[in-house]
């Protein structure tokens, strides 16, 4: 399985795509006006599609959102300008240079247009192996390099924290890329949100080169749609609210206010910590702007292409780590938030009965995705609702110890 990735704006003459040989279907990366509004995934042989084919798919899948925008165009009030803060952008990292190089390839034409003082890009190297990553970024000009000691991806958010300038702190995810409107997206949101403590944005595919890779973005992927949306202190209809923290966006691709974010005490290292607990600290971090009573915002121009797990094995344990975060963060947030215990007891029960609804679901229907994989996830749940974060807890206070 491999799929062709097209990025196609609508408001040009419609291509005759061809999908090449190898390729088992196609995804279209659909743009109006430079704005993405929606990803479309195919099946399909090699072979062309005609403009008129493209143009019925597109209307079929795309055409109320389309219509949306086209209202949204006519009615835009203008957005009063507002000052821009300074922005670090820290890409937290550990023994992958060659993903890095990439990531910052695709950064720096963004910094270039930029004032370099108003810009920092700061990469933490978290407990490397070895110097590769070092030397990759001595080769770029206005990139900052640091070495965290202290093993764990929250411990390597928490020092950018201690270390960044910027009025904005953005952090990207070493195995993305971010899009040439990356940028401009984030200034976008800030300034219909000035009032915001926290930003997150679209995640695409940066590939869909093999089976595990569809199958993910098949599943949803990291997206969380294409529509504006401002979080407040309530959301209708939705009885969890803030606790299912998951809506509001992915850890690869989020930005926050500086002094907000030091103003809730940063990352818990407990969470995110690696190969023991591999997740929680977005999700986490996000439920704890919320209950401090500041708005979070999700802006889909704020555009990254993450580079999703390329084999089966790698994509249960995916799944695995996701479960594990998820009730780790539940867990800690349980008995951290007393007020907010009935809708976390509300959400397990949920969290539970949609995951094996899922696995009933792939058994029956071929197209779901592999039982295996909603095993892991489930398997992952329950280790992280007996004691996970605990355990973790007192393993981060013993690699602190080591760093006293």
């Amino acid at each position: 399985m491999s799929y062709a990735i097209v990025d196609l704006e609508v408001t040009q003459p419609l291509p005759t795509l061809t999908i090449p040989p190898g390729k088992t279907g196609i995804a279209l990366v659909v743009r109006c006006h430079d704005r993405p509004v929606g990803l479309l995934l195919k099946s399909l042989p090699a072979g062309a599609i005609a403009p008129g084919e493209l143009a019925d798919w597109i209307a079929r899948e795309l055409g109320a959102k389309l219509l949306q925008e086209r209202i949204r165009e006519e009615i835009a009030i203008s957005t009063k300008p507002v000052d821009f803060p300074s922005l670090t952008v820290a890409i937290c990292t550990k023994d992958r240079p060659d993903y890095v190089q990439r990531l910052l390839r695709s950064l720096l034409p963004l910094q270039q247009n930029q004032d370099i003082s108003r810009f920092e890009i700061l990469v933490v190297d978290n407990a490397p192996s070895n110097d590769r990553t070092q030397a990759v970024v001595s080769d770029f000009s206005n990139v900052g390099y640091i070495r965290e000691p202290k093993a764990g991806l929250d411990f390597a958010r928490n020092r950018a924290l201690q270390e960044a300038t910027g009025e904005l702190l953005a952090f990207l995810d070493d195995d993305v890329v971010v899009d040439r409107h990356w940028l401009s997206g984030l200034q976008e949101a800030w300034a219909e949100n000035p009032d915001a403590a926290a930003f997150t944005g679209l995640v695409l595919p940066y590939e869909l080169e093999t089976e595990a890779q569809i199958l993910f973005e098949q599943r949803g992927g990291f997206r969380r749609g294409f529509e504006k949306i401002r979080y407040g202190q309530i959301l209708p209809n939705n009885v969890e609210y803030p606790c299912g923290s998951g809506i509001f966006g992915a850890g690869c691709n989020m930005a926050f206010r500086r002094d907000r974010l030091r103003a809730i005490g940063g990352f818990d290292d407990a969470l995110d910590t690696g190969a023991p607990l591999p997740g929680g600290g977005d999700i986490d971090i996000f439920y704890r702007i919320i209950r401090a009573g500041y708005p979070l915002v999700y802006e889909p121009r704020y555009l990254v292409f993450h580079q999703h797990r390329r084999e089966l094995a790698q994509l249960r344990r995916q799944y695995w780590s996701w479960g594990l975060g998820v009730m780790a963060f539940v867990t800690k947030s349980y008995q951290d938030d007393s007020t907010q215990r009935s809708k976390f007891l509300r959400l397990i029960a949920w969290w539970y009965k949609d995951k094996l609804g899922q696995l009933l679901r792939s058994f029956t229907k071929p197209q779901q995705i592999p039982p295996a994989m909603i095993l892991a996830e489930l398997w992952g749940g329950i280790v992280g609702l007996l004691g996970e974060y605990d355990r973790s807890r007192d393993r981060v206070q013993a690699i602190r110890r080591q760093y006293e």
